[in-house]
Parts: C-alpha cells; structure tokens; sequence
C-alpha cells in the first residue's frame, strides 16, 4: 500500500509536470510540510516566486516527502535517479550514503546565526562535491532549520545530567557526541517522538526549538536546554544533474539567483530572531509571537557545560568523524569550517 501512494504521488507530480507547454515546470519535493521553513520560504518561493523571476518560463508542481510518504533518507537518492527534479530535506537525513557529508553540522560549533551561517558557507564547496559525486545533483543553497536543542520529559539542571539518559539524536555526529557525554543516542524518527518521549522510550530529544514547540512537543517534556547539541539541521536544496543541465543559462540563473535570494537568504536572517521566539514561546520567558506560550523549564547552559562540550568536540567526535571519512575531507574541513569557527581539527 505505502509504495502504490508513492508511486501515485510521483505519477501525479509527472502529469502536473507536463501539463504546460511553455513553462519548463519542475517536480519538486519539499522539506516537512508542518514547519516553519517549509511553510514560510519554500512554498512561497516554488508557487509564487519562481514563475514571476523566471518571467513564466519556469515554475513548479511542489509536494513535501512527508505528504508523499517517503523517508527522508531517500529524497536524494531518488532525486539522484531523476524521480523528481529538485529535492530539499535535512542533510543529516543523507549521512549514510556519505560520511563527509555529516562536517555540514557540526554540533555546537556555532552558537548563534551569524557563525552558524558562516560555517556553512565555508563548507559549500565539499557540499558540492559530495552532491554531485554521490547524488548526481547541483546543490542550489542551503538554509538553516533553528539550532537543535534538548527537550527533556526528565528534570535536568545542566549537560551533566544528560549522562545515562537515551536521548533521542537529530544526526549521526550528534548521537556520537552524545555517547561521548555519556548518554545513549537513540535513533527514532521525529513523527514518533512525542509517543516515544510519553512511552519513556527515550528521556531526551534533540531538535529545533520552533519544530518542537510547533510538533506539540511540549506536551511530553518537562526541560528545555537551548544549547545547539544537534548544530541546526541544515536543509539542503538540490537539482537532479541532468535536469539542470538540461535547462537553458537563463533558465539556470533565474532559479540559482531565485533560491539564494528568496529562500535561503531570508531563512537566514529570520534564524536568529526565530530561535529566541521559540525559546520563549515554549518556556513562557517572554512574549511568544506564534501564538499560546508554554511552561517548560529553561535550563540555560553554563559556561563549565559549554567548555566541556567544546572539548568533547575536539577531542573525540571531530576525530572519530575524521577517520570515518577518510580521505582529505578532515583537511579540507579544518581549512575551511574550522578556520572561521575558530575549531583546529588535527590532520596528518
């Protein structure tokens, strides 16, 4: 049953895709059709923006991969098969079918938008590579969800607490850094996290703040730790190779300007300011523009916690990560993220 809704999915995205002779119209596969980032810039960009720069000449038939009922680990594998044509979802989410591909987020290297954004466009050329060499796809930009913080249905009063609690991890490095803390990263799908936080099948979960508050998660836990544990997710908008190749320079240049500027651009420059609304919408500490504030408990990291961290970072996950690797990606990392983050990976 679940393939014959994917393949009616994708047959309906195909007829959609050919129903207008003039446009070249693009099948496209959205991030988590339930939050922020999908809601407020890729739906506008896709159905209204796109059409308008292109001057008509390109627009979109856009559905989510949670609507098409697909995991996220496969939107670019299918999307390197062609199909769709562009698929956007969390980096993360790809990690198994590349290694290099988890030096994209980092956890806690960046702490606030700024460097976070920084980080990420240092790493942009690795990125490339590995879309195209692994997914036979052209990475149009890449925009952040909020930083990944820590939800707990536990009382915690600092990082130390996280020792022997299952906390459910937002990404492969994330789960190794929560391991090196001493807790147990928990592999479990973000739909299933309210059930598995009442269930106590984990005690912990790592996402983004206005993911969590918008997904009800709130309802489940009882603490909230708005350190950056997870990094912040970054979601990744690419094209199928041969698609892209296919298109006219115009054509290729309105959509690669169209998605710096009005998706990935501005997603950035709400990210900071959508960490500290989500913050206060979920503990109630200051006026929540979204709507009903909750009263989870803020535990704000300390500066023993973050240094702790940090050296957990250095010393045990960026090195597992890099042998994991191989190759000069640990090189290429240190030279690039880690110059502007300030964080000196050893190489050989």
């Amino acid at each position: 049953m679940r393939k014959l809704v994917l393949l009616s999915a994708i047959s309906m995205i195909a007829i959609s895709a050919g129903t207008n002779a003039e446009a070249e119209e693009l099948a496209v596969v959205g991030s988590w059709s339930g939050l922020p980032l999908h809601k407020q810039y890729e739906a506008p960009f896709w159905n209204e923006k796109l059409p308008e720069l292109s001057g008509g000449d390109l627009t979109s038939a856009l559905t989510t991969h949670d609507q098409m009922g697909i995991a996220g680990g496969d939107v670019f594998r299918l999307l390197s098969q062609g199909v769709f044509d562009v698929g956007m979802t969390v980096a993360d989410y790809a990690v198994s079918d590349s290694v290099a591909l988890e030096g994209l987020d980092v956890p806690l290297i960046a702490t606030d938008a700024a460097t976070a954004q920084k980080a990420v466009e240092a790493a942009r050329p690795m990125v490339d590579d590995i879309y195209k060499d692994v997914f036979n796809a052209k990475v149009l930009g890449i925009a952040p969800y909020p930083p990944q913080v820590v939800f707990c249905n536990a009382e915690i009063t600092s990082l130390d607490d996280l020792q022997g609690k299952k906390v459910r991890a937002s990404g492969r490095m994330t789960a190794k850094f929560l391991e090196a803390l001493g807790a147990e990263g928990v592999n479990v799908g973000f739909g299933e996290v309210p059930g598995a936080l009442q269930r106590g099948v984990v005690d912990c979960a790592i996402t983004g703040a206005g993911s969590g508050y918008n997904a009800g998660w709130w309802e489940v836990s009882t603490h909230l730790m708005p350190l950056p544990l997870g990094g912040w997710d970054p979601v990744v908008t690419a094209i199928n190779l041969d698609k892209w190749n296919s298109l006219s320079d115009d054509q290729k240049a309105a959509l690669e300007k169209g998605v710096k500027e009005n998706l990935e651009a501005p997603a950035w420059e709400s990210a900071q300011n959508a960490l500290e609304n989500d913050v206060a919408c979920l503990t109630g500490t200051g006026e929540c523009p979204y709507g009903e504030a909750r009263g989870l408990v803020l535990v704000e990291a300390s500066e023993a916690d973050q240094a702790k961290a940090k050296d957990v970072l250095i010393t045990e996950v960026l090195p597992d990560w890099a042998e994991r690797a191989g190759g000069d990606w640990a090189k290429r990392w240190s030279d690039s993220v880690g110059k502007v983050t300030g964080v000196n990976l050893e190489t050989n």
